[in-house]
């Protein structure tokens, strides 16, 4: 995973509320069993409307997604992330998240900033009328830097930590390899083996 610390680029406005994870990518598309090459089928059914936001070219590249209330609730898939990491988001932000995707956020490096509702209000409105505003989102200072606003957000030190360090569970795990080598030394050597 890569680490996250200090991120800057433009946002898209999906001025939306209660989007859920189906409409983020469509279980039509999760046959796959790689974790890549999801971002085509981000908003699947809502890119069929050449008016999408996600098909506007003045958002093209943008890194930043900032959304409506409660994102991603609906079912528990890591698809949701994966196609908005694939598609290059490196943050999300809104008023509030599914707790499942906030937490499937963090996993693989994607962050969830959360702001209040008429925070996000300004920043949406910001980047409607200059596609080109430039976000700055500092994880170790917690805070959104927008156009002349600042704005901080909270997020768990273990969090903060491991996507700092770039840490998702296995190299969390990873962390501890010759511990778990010198463990597996000394079993007997008719148990079953991580090797």
């Amino acid at each position: 995973m890569q680490p996250f610390r200090t991120h800057t680029g433009t946002a898209l406005p999906l001025d939306r509320s209660d989007v859920d994870t189906d409409q983020i990518v469509p279980a039509e598309y999760l046959k796959r069993i790689e974790r890549t090459g999801f971002g085509p089928f981000l908003f699947a059914e809502w890119r069929k409307d050449p008016a999408f936001v996600l098909n506007d070219p003045r958002y093209e590249g943008a890194t930043v997604l900032l959304a409506g209330a409660n994102f991603g609730s609906g079912s528990s898939r890591e698809h949701a992330v994966w196609a908005l990491e694939d598609h290059g988001f490196r943050v999300v932000i809104a008023p509030s998240f599914a707790d499942i995707f906030r937490t499937n956020c963090t996993k693989v490096g994607l962050l969830p900033v959360e702001l209040p509702a008429g925070t996000v209000r300004t920043l949406m409105d910001a980047v409607v009328a200059d596609p080109a505003t430039s976000f700055t989102v500092d994880l170790r200072a917690s805070t959104v830097a927008v156009a002349g606003v600042e704005a901080s957000f909270e997020i768990d030190d273990f969090t903060r930590w491991r996507l700092l360090e770039g840490l998702d569970d296995i190299g969390l795990t990873l962390r501890h390899a010759d511990a778990v080598a010198a463990y597996e030394a000394t079993r007997a050597p008719w148990l079953p083996t991580t090797a």
